[in-house]
């Protein structure tokens, strides 16, 4: 299985992305950790040092699956997609998991640095429906819509943990 999965901030594509990994046996790439450079404020890593760590990653693994809110990054690994995620669960929901969801020691030094930016996360799930750029809800709605291999569209919680049970 070669799957992508994409969706708003909280929605739970990292924590379906795990259990698809550890069930299937595949090997996991979170984009965020090849979407933004070292600087300070973040930027975005030019589109072309980001697609060659894909395809280095592609080439590595035979069963894999890839996560994140990049829809330019997610249209660029769906062409070696087999099963596309859309994790479309209501904006409250995903307001919710972001509260909860643990240290993420990957993207943030501390748990104080990751809750310093709660707020502008929270926001930015709020926004989702009303951005008009890569990281939209119509941006990942056409991407699904577009894609031909297997797709599941994620409405609950509920519904992604019974994928992987």
């Amino acid at each position: 299985m070669r799957a992508i999965i994409t969706g708003n901030s909280g929605s739970g594509k990292s924590t379906l992305a795990k259990r698809l990994a550890e069930n299937h046996q595949m090997a996991h790439l979170d984009l965020d950790t090849l979407a933004w450079n070292g600087d300070t404020p973040p930027a975005r890593q030019i589109f072309s040092k980001s697609t060659r760590a894909i395809d280095d990653f592609l080439t590595a693994n035979k069963n894999w699956v890839i996560e994140g809110c990049y829809a330019d990054l997610i249209r660029y690994a769906a062409k070696s997609s087999t099963h596309f995620y859309f994790m479309n669960l209501p904006t409250e929901t995903c307001l919710e998991n972001c509260r909860n969801r643990p240290w993420e020691a990957h993207k943030y030094p501390s748990p104080e640095a990751q809750n310093a930016m709660l707020e502008m996360l929270l926001q930015w799930v709020r926004d989702y429906t009303q951005r008009d750029d890569d990281f939209s809800y119509q941006s990942h709605r056409d991407l699904f819509d577009a894609f031909n291999g297997s797709k599941f569209e994620i409405l609950t919680n509920q519904q992604a943990a019974a994928l992987t049970n």
